[in-house]
């Protein structure tokens, strides 16, 4: 019985190294034609594209000019998703996201409700600007971002397969926009920072985007390839090392758990959502990164996208001048030590 079963895995392991080193080709495929478009920022990419590999969404965070909004439509194109984009502003309604029911007449006079679906409905909805919208559009969104359904009119309506909602933010305290809540910040799997280019880039950037062409993406994958990736990537093994690293990071990013640097900086930290997005994106970045399995420097490399936008500072820490990331910095290098 013990011959049988070690034959049957080790068939089972050689299929998911097959079908794992079938993925690595796609996602090298994936990020090299995406750097056709988007030229440096390899982190922002790398990221993003994370975060839609491990199955979630993604908050990115910037100035206004970067990009952002071109690397979303980038990766749509490439990833062969069904994209629509939302600009955010303070009058937005929750139907012009979610859609809404109109009234139809036939021609006997009869009147019947018809559900109209909205920009929601498809497989990568570009959020753009999300801040800028009210508490009750972005609650809307959040729905369909934890449950992948809506419900108009005591009606339920699934979103397509695979749902990704890609959103950007200004980081500037600017006029009109609302906080996002702690709730719907929880729901991005990353927060992903985007910088100024570095100077090569940006020269690079002038002189490929002022000319008569430019580049256009091709898709490499479909949505179906995606999630045969996105379910791999799921069985992926995580060593038990990998595990306790992600527990003791996440645990020492909360206050009230021995930690004297936390307790003295944190208001709150990560609850569970963000182990299980260290787990889900350390997979992920294992395979992006051409390796078959995550190691401690995947853990490290996360913290910040995973932990940032799901902790906040006591007063006294934003008094003296100090940011999440500083905190971040300080637990990385504890866990290291």
């Amino acid at each position: 019985m013990g011959m049988i079963k070690s034959t049957e895995t080790s068939l089972d392991d050689q299929a998911i190294i097959a079908s794992a080193e079938q993925a690595l080709k796609d996602i090298a495929s994936i990020r090299a034609e995406v750097s056709k478009v988007i030229f440096g920022q390899e982190s922002v990419v790398e990221n993003t594209l994370l975060a839609v590999l491990a199955g979630g969404h993604a908050l990115l965070v910037g100035v206004p000019g970067l990009a952002k909004t071109k690397l979303v439509t980038t990766l749509g194109a490439v990833l062969g998703l069904a994209a629509n984009r939302v600009q955010f502003t303070p009058d937005l309604m929750p139907s012009d996201i979610l859609g809404s029911e109109v009234m139809d007449q036939d021609e006997t006079g009869r009147r019947s409700f018809r559900f109209v679906k909205g920009p929601v409905f498809a497989q990568l909805l570009m959020a753009d600007e999300i801040n800028r919208a009210s508490p009750r559009t972005q609650s809307a969104l959040l729905q369909s971002m934890q449950e992948y359904h809506v419900t108009i009119a005591g009606q339920r309506y699934d979103l397509p397969a695979p749902f990704h909602v890609l959103a950007t933010q200004n980081p500037l305290e600017q006029e009109g926009t609302y906080p996002l809540p702690e709730a719907q910040l929880d729901r991005f799997l990353l927060q992903v920072d985007v910088d100024y280019p570095e100077l090569a880039d940006e020269r690079k950037i002038l002189l490929e985007t002022t000319g008569l062409s430019e580049a256009t993406p091709h898709a490499v994958i479909d949505a179906a390839r995606l999630m045969e990736i996105q379910k791999l990537i799921r069985q992926m093994p995580v060593s038990d090392g990998v595990v306790d690293a992600i527990l003791s990071l996440v645990r020492s990013a909360r206050p009230g758990q021995g930690n004297e640097a936390t307790d003295k900086h944190v208001a709150w930290g990560p609850g569970p959502r963000a182990g299980q997005a260290m787990m889900l994106c350390a997979r992920a970045r294992a395979l992006y990164e051409g390796r078959l399995a995550p190691s401690l420097d995947d853990v490290h490399a996360l913290a910040e996208p995973v932990l940032e936008h799901r902790m906040a500072l006591t007063f006294a820490a934003r008094a003296d001048g100090m940011s999440v990331r500083d905190v971040i910095a300080g637990l990385i290098k504890r866990s290291r030590s």
